[in-house]
């Protein structure tokens, strides 16, 4: 089973500088703190402030390509946590079929906000990771700030550079 998550935003890890994705579950309200790369952060961030760079980025030429091929983006799954690593598959219909790519979720995430395409994560991943319930927990936002502070990396998944 996958729930739908929105990002929430992101942050730097305050311990090793790097940046961390936050998800947020649509109807559960849990986030999901994922790891990634300064330049998968940056390409996420622009997209998130609406920043048009001059040149296409690498997400924005994934999206041109698909585009170009007739081919939509139906939605990406952050499928799988396996030794602090998260893993994900970016869905695609094009011309009829179904494909399913294998990617870093931080690669799915900026290619699915360019295309508009909705973000879940599988039962498996958020049972095996490092969540907080918002609703469970009733917590203030300094709380959660709180929370993420104190995350290290082994503690849910770090995505490997």
């Amino acid at each position: 089973m996958e729930r739908e998550f929105k990002i929430k935003g992101l942050m730097m890890d305050p311990i090793n500088q790097s940046p961390i994705v936050i998800l947020q579950g649509v109807e559960k309200n849990t986030l999901l703190p994922i790891w990634v790369g300064i330049f998968e952060a940056n390409a996420i961030a622009l997209q998130i402030e609406r920043i048009e760079p001059a040149r296409p980025m690498t997400h924005d030429l994934l999206k041109n390509v698909l585009f170009q091929l007739n081919a939509n983006v139906d939605k990406i799954v952050v499928t799988d946590l396996q030794d602090n690593t998260f893993f994900a598959v970016i869905h695609i219909h094009m011309n009829g079929d179904h494909i399913t790519i294998d990617s870093r979720p931080s690669d799915a995430i900026a290619l699915a906000l360019r295309t508009d395409a909705p973000i879940y994560v599988t039962e498996e991943v958020i049972n095996s990771s490092t969540n907080i319930s918002l609703e469970k927990e009733h917590l203030e936002e300094e709380d959660i700030k709180k929370w993420l502070e104190n995350l290290r990396p082994e503690d849910l998944g770090k995505y490997k550079m």
